[in-house]
Parts: C-alpha cells; sequence; structure tokens
C-alpha cells in the first residue's frame, strides 16, 4: 500500500485580502499566495477576470471552510461602459461584433437604472464559467459555437452613474452573487441602440470584507522578504517569477519573515460575522471538536438557530445548528 505524502507547506490559516492587478487570471492570484505564505492549502472566494482589478479574497487554510459565506457576500464594483460597440467577450478582449455611431445622454443612462435595479432576469456572458451540457461556456464559444445560455435571477441592491462622458459613463453597482457586470454592459448598451462593454472594472468590496482590508503583491513581498528599497524589491520579484509554487521554496534563497507576512491576515472567523456567535467554555470546545453535540447556557444563547458558530476564547470552534438549546457541530475548526 502506499504510504500517504506529508502536506507540505505551514498549517496558516486566515483570510488574505489582495487587491489583485489587472492581467493576474484567480488561479494564477491564489498560487501566487499560497507560495509567499508557503501555506497547505489554499483557495479564492469568487472569480475576477484578468483584464479586472480589485478584491480578491483568498482563504488559507481552515479559512477555505468558510468560503461558502464571502461568495454569498453582497459585493460593489467600479466600472466603465464604453459606448458605441459590443465585443464577444463584453469587454475588451474580445473582437468587435456590433458598432453603432450612437451615444447616449447623461438622462438616457439615468432613465435606464431602475430597471436594473432590485430582483431581474440576467442572462450570463457567452464567455463565462456557466457550465452547458457539462462543458464551460468560455470553452464553447472559443471553440466558435454560439451558446443558448438561460437567464437567471439576480439581485441589484443600486447602480449608481458616477461620471458620464461622451463615450463612456462610469458605474458603481452593489449586487448579489451570480451578477455578471459584462452583461450589465451589454443590456444596457442594447436597451439604448449604442451597444457597449466593459473597458474598466475594478471590484471594491466582497462583504463582509472593505477596502481597508486590501494587500498588495508588493507589500506582501515587502513584509515575507524585509524589501527595504526598489533594488531588492527586482530581486525579490525576479525570485518570485522564477517560483511560483510551494516545491520551489527551497530554489529560491532569499530571507522570510514570516511574522510580517502572517500579520496581513484577516481573521477566519472574520467570514462568519453574518452567524449568530455563541461563546463556550474550553471544556465545551474540546467536546465540539470531537463531534459531539453541547448544551449551550447565557442570557443570549439562541435557542433555535439553522447556523451559528461557536468560539472559545475568541477562538473559532465549529460552524452548526441550534436546535433545543443544543450546539450541533457540522464543521469543526483546528485550535
Amino acid at each position: 500500500m502506499a504510504r500517504r505524502g506529508k502536506k507540505k507547506g505551514r498549517p496558516i490559516s486566515g483570510w488574505l485580502i489582495l487587491d489583485k492587478p489587472v492581467g493576474m487570471g484567480s488561479t494564477e492570484a491564489v498560487s501566487k499566495i499560497k507560495w509567499l505564505f508557503q501555506a497547505e492549502k489554499a483557495g479564492h472566494a469568487g472569480t475576477l477576470d484578468p483584464l479586472a482589478s480589485g478584491m480578491l479574497p483568498i482563504a488559507l487554510g481552515e479559512a477555505t471552510k468558510t468560503v461558502p459565506y464571502v461568495q454569498d457576500g453582497a459585493k460593489i464594483y467600479r466600472f466603465t461602459v464604453a459606448w458605441g460597440q459590443e465585443r464577444s467577450t463584453d469587454d475588451l478582449e474580445g473582437p468587435v461584433t456590433k458598432e453603432s455611431d450612437l451615444r447616449p445622454s447623461q438622462a438616457q443612462v439615468l432613465a435606464l437604472l431602475p430597471k436594473y435595479t432590485g430582483v431581474i432576469m440576467q442572462t450570463p456572458p457567452q464567455f463565462s464559467a456557466i457550465k452547458i451540457a457539462g462543458e464551460r461556456a468560455y470553452d464553447l464559444a472559443r471553440d466558435g459555437a454560439t451558446v443558448d445560455i438561460p437567464a437567471r435571477e439576480i439581485e441589484i441592491g443600486r447602480l449608481d452613474v458616477v461620471e458620464h462622458g461622451a463615450d463612456h459613463t462610469v458605474f458603481e453597482v452593489e449586487c448579489g452573487k451570480g451578477t455578471y457586470v459584462r452583461s450589465l454592459a451589454r443590456d444596457m448598451g442594447r436597451d439604448i441602440g449604442c451597444f457597449g462593454h466593459i473597458s474598466e472594472l475594478r471590484r471594491v468590496e466582497v462583504e463582509p470584507f472593505t477596502a481597508e482590508d486590501f494587500v498588495t503583491i508588493a507589500e506582501l513581498e515587502a513584509a515575507r522578504f524585509g524589501v527595504q528599497d526598489e533594488d531588492s524589491t527586482t530581486d525579490v520579484t525576479d525570485a518570485t517569477e522564477a517560483a511560483d509554487t510551494t516545491e520551489a521554496v527551497d530554489k529560491v534563497e532569499v530571507p522570510i519573515d514570516f511574522d510580517a507576512i502572517d500579520a496581513l491576515l484577516v481573521d477566519t472567523s472574520a467570514a462568519l460575522d453574518c452567524l449568530p456567535q455563541i461563546a463556550i467554555s474550553d471544556d465545551a470546545a474540546t467536546k465540539i471538536r470531537l463531534g459531539n453535540p453541547v448544551i449551550i447556557r447565557g442570557r443570549d444563547a439562541p435557542v433555535e438557530a439553522e447556523e451559528a458558530c461557536a468560539t472559545a476564547r475568541g477562538k473559532l470552534v465549529a460552524i452548526g445548528a441550534v436546535e433545543q438549546g443544543m450546539f450541533k457541530p457540522k464543521r469543526v475548526f483546528a485550535g
């Protein structure tokens, strides 16, 4: 029988709220962060296109268990719609498919906003990760196929005009899970009759995180390697580009300061602010980590809750349900 290999990397846990630069894919970003932290496990909470910048929450270690709660959170995007052209990808990446000499007035754009606010039906872009008969829509689109993607219900909390120019409009939108901003640009352009596509897109927030949590790649490299000046930054960048996986760490001989980089993480429990919080004793935490239910006490303790999280000494212990005053763990976190 083959022996199970030893896990590679550190058992570090927490959320890194990356300010992803334009040109970097979400998978590439996760690999980069995993390498910088030498983490055992990493994942992200919501893909951000390479042409987009901004907030990409990346979960390390135990925080990967809380990814669904961040994926379900509201998101805020600031984006620019360039009027006059529709493109195959609904952004700058694809070729032009339709053109118009018409340009909308600010009044025309403002008149559209109520139609795109609230619960609406939206058809995802042809180039999207939606699965059609087991295949990704973007794979079919790259092969030249036109895919019939059914519309689906999404929720837009607000859609505001930030700036209006002769050939473009800057918007800010607060929306729920599953919203495609590229589809907003496409549909608004069609409604006005002038066509449109996304020329710039930045994700500003992913609930519960805000711009105050942002960390850049440069800040991470500076913290990890103790970079002091521009020359050393160049050296570190060359090194990290040469090794973007955990396996290659030993090949890069640069100083490491994990205390400094670990300080940039947001605690795993931050992703669960949306759930009732139950403080428990150390003895109860031990029982829960073994998968056992415990009776919860306290004036503010809920009697019933579909989901709640238990904490001991401020540390996350488990996510579970409360039934008849008893906490029943569903997902346990390492101490």
